[in-house]
């Protein structure tokens, strides 16, 4: 049977082409973006808010819809009838990233007369993304790919995870997943900051991003701060640096000080947890240990802010 593959989730996506199966793609979510092609498929989803505004406004919105208990995402079935998917590829991990495994079933179970097999990913933790890329794998039968592709995954990690232990210090960092209000980074972000070599301040591997409060980074004082909204790129962060600059005792954290402050690109590595997240790694490492990696993706991947 040749598969009809319909991905609701922008990582997804990526392990679809990963595992050489983009050809089979018919349909995809509004926030799929990579590689460029797939934006020429139609898209299944759209949010129920405007994704416009300040992050404030954002996260009020999202806040407001989830309140009443209701998906911030729309899924046209119709549409996704049409396609006659065999496969729809969605996540039960986090209503606010992507389609909610609820939506999806219900779409399928009222309008899909293909009655496709719905594949759902979990991703909480590195090891997940791996379970994830074995579990799409195993769906569209190239578990003999995905097993070769989790290795080469490993042992991109191997060699920063070895050279980073054999450096003597292990920098303090913060890593902020949205500005306003300030969340930490959680999930796989602080398994991949101490992978680089750096110690996590905030958040816990394997749970959701925590909320917290400037007055914590103040008193924890980190070496290295990363700003990396979930869903920002790099201008879209730039534009709200001014609410961090703004803070009490911004100018005195030493990270600011020694121009450690950086902007990462969250929509398309850090907070995606698909095979590129090891590209967030590398770019960790490059900002933790720059006297000892150099993978090239500084200006692309991430900056040096400066407020001046």
């Amino acid at each position: 049977m040749n598969p009809r593959i319909v991905s609701l989730i922008a990582s997804s996506t990526e392990i679809v082409y990963a595992l050489g199966m983009g050809d089979n793609l018919v349909g995809r979510s509004h926030e799929c973006d990579y590689p460029t092609r797939v934006k020429s498929l139609p898209a299944c989803t759209a949010p129920k808010f405007r994704t416009d505004g300040s992050s404030y406004e954002i996260d009020q919105r999202v806040k407001a819809i989830l309140q009443e208990s209701l998906s911030v995402y729309r899924v046209d079935a119709e549409l996704l009838d049409n396609m006659e998917p065999t496969h729809i590829i969605t996540q039960a991990q986090c209503e606010v990233c992507a389609v909610s495994l609820k939506d999806v079933e219900q779409a399928a179970c009222e309008m899909i007369k293909s009655k496709p097999k719905i594949v759902s990913l979990e991703p909480n933790s590195l090891a997940d993304i791996f379970l994830d890329i074995e579990r799409v794998g195993q769906a569209l039968g190239v578990d003999d790919r995905s097993a070769v592709l989790i290795k080469h995954l490993n042992d991109r990690i191997s060699a920063i995870q070895e050279r980073g232990e054999r450096l003597p210090a292990r920098p303090t960092v913060a890593c902020i997943e949205w500005i306003d209000p300030l969340m930490a980074g959680g999930n796989w972000m602080p398994e991949i900051i101490e992978l680089a070599g750096g110690k996590n301040l905030f958040g816990t591997a394997g749970k959701h991003s925590p909320w917290m409060r400037w007055e914590e980074i103040v008193e924890t004082d980190p070496e290295i701060i990363l700003v990396t909204p979930c869903g920002f790129d790099i201008p879209r962060t730039m534009e709200e640096m001014h609410l961090i600059v703004a803070n009490p005792g911004y100018g005195s954290l030493q990270a600011v000080k020694n121009h450690r402050l950086f902007v990462a690109d969250g929509n398309q590595y850090f907070n995606r947890p698909g095979p590129r997240v090891i590209e967030a790694l590398e770019m960790l490492a490059e900002m933790i240990h720059p006297e000892q990696f150099h993978f090239g993706h500084e200006g692309k991947g991430w900056i040096r802010f400066s407020a001046a």
